[in-house]
């Protein structure tokens, strides 16, 4: 199954790395050229001659090691990695990586590959709900680095929650999966909106929406991971734009639609994520409105409906719309995708815990063209995104 393959394993200084020999010895039996690199703190938990043996490769530990035969380490192992795992990875090496920091030798190979990065955190409970280290991870996130959300259980310490070292099975799983994912886009050119647009009544006032643009760049980044070119239009977010996409920024509904239109025939997936602003205030004050003695009317004009447009300019284009819905979920996303000549749909209900606005997670329905519906478990928005992508993999 991975013959030809070669991935790193790094492990970091967690007690769980008694669990990670399991692992590199399933992945030598699937075929894998197996490479482990060990944090000092590592080395307390388990010893290198372990997975020495089990992987058939030396194992490096220090940054100045003196070599077999000449190499710079950390970027021999960062080029011949097809993924690099970070198994179990501590709060310490995401903060790390989070921060640029390539202290030892694991953060460097972390910092110079090109290869995907998978992180299996498995920590304390109170240390992996620490805003801090969520944080971090949202941050990775957004640059395209992969996690696998750990398991709820009982912990070493004693504590109960989440924080246990999820099943090996789950975690080959996982690597198998995103091996086979690689490159199976190469040669498409994703056309991506995402975020809400701003919509202004004068230099200081405008009327939005609470998309915070997660799912739509979650959808890119998977993208670009797995080999696509892909255009980023968004709107304005407070989050990163995955490395290696071509990010354009815009503000208004008719600045995306222009950047849209611009693109669009370059295009052979479209993904319309964003969270586009329906109405515009038909006049806006050059300067800042001051407060008068009575009430406020302000005139609304519609936007331009760029699905609408996309739909009716279709070429080559795979077409896949968004239905974030209050009710009637379903009958909603179905006429969309009939009004507006889609080929799929992505529709959920923000009113459900873990599916609305600004959330992690995401719970949707994927409604096909002819009328099929699949309906997905809660589950990461990256999770959502790589999903969607196998979808329309199918669909060519």
């Amino acid at each position: 199954m991975l013959t030809g393959k070669c991935i790193v394993i790094g492990i970091t200084g967690g007690i769980a790395a008694y669990k990670v020999p399991d692992l590199v010895s399933r992945l030598v039996k699937a075929g894998a050229d197996v490479h482990v690199v060990m944090t000092g703190a590592a080395t307390k938990f388990i010893t290198p001659l372990t997975l020495q043996t089990i992987s058939r490769n030396p194992v490096t530990c220090g940054m100045f090691e003196i070599p077999d035969k000449w190499d710079v380490k950390h970027i021999s192992l960062a080029d011949k990695a097809d993924l690099l795992a970070v198994v179990p990875a501590t709060a310490n090496i995401i903060g790390k990586v989070s921060a640029g920091i390539a202290d030892d030798l694991l953060s460097a190979v972390i910092m110079a590959t090109k290869a995907p990065v998978l992180f299996v955190p498995a920590m304390n409970v109170h240390m992996y709900e620490n805003p801090i280290l969520q944080d971090n991870v949202r941050k990775l996130e957004g640059y395209g680095y992969r996690f696998v959300e750990p398991d709820r259980g009982r912990l070493a310490c004693g504590y109960e929650g989440k924080g246990r070292l999820p099943g090996i099975d789950v975690i080959f799983d996982d690597i198998t999966g995103i091996l086979k994912k690689t490159g199976d886009l190469a040669g498409k050119t994703f056309l991506i909106t995402a975020g809400p647009t701003r919509e202004y009544l004068d230099p200081v006032r405008f009327l939005t929406n609470g998309s915070t643009g997660k799912m739509g760049y979650a959808i890119a980044g998977a993208a670009h991971s797995r080999g696509a070119r892909v255009i980023l239009v968004s709107g304005p977010v407070n989050i990163p734009a995955p490395k290696g996409v071509e990010h354009i920024p815009v503000m208004s509904a008719r600045e995306m639609f222009a950047a849209v239109k611009e693109h669009y025939q370059e295009a052979d997936i479209v993904v319309k994520a964003a969270a586009v602003a329906d109405y515009s205030p038909k006049e806006t004050s050059p300067v800042k409105m001051k407060k008068g003695p009575g009430d406020l009317e302000v005139v609304f004009e519609r936007t331009p409906d760029i699905l609408q447009y996309l739909g009716e300019n279709k070429d080559k284009q795979v077409l896949v719309g968004f239905a974030a819905e209050t009710d009637n979920l379903v009958e909603n996303a179905a006429r969309k995708i009939k009004s507006k000549n889609l080929d799929l749909i992505v529709a959920n209900d923000i009113t459900q815990p873990g599916a609305g606005f600004g959330t992690d997670t995401n719970i949707v329905k994927l409604i096909y063209r002819d009328g099929r519906i699949e309906q997905l478990d809660k589950m990461a928005k990256e999770e959502v995104a790589h999903r969607i992508l196998d979808r329309l993999i199918a669909m060519f």
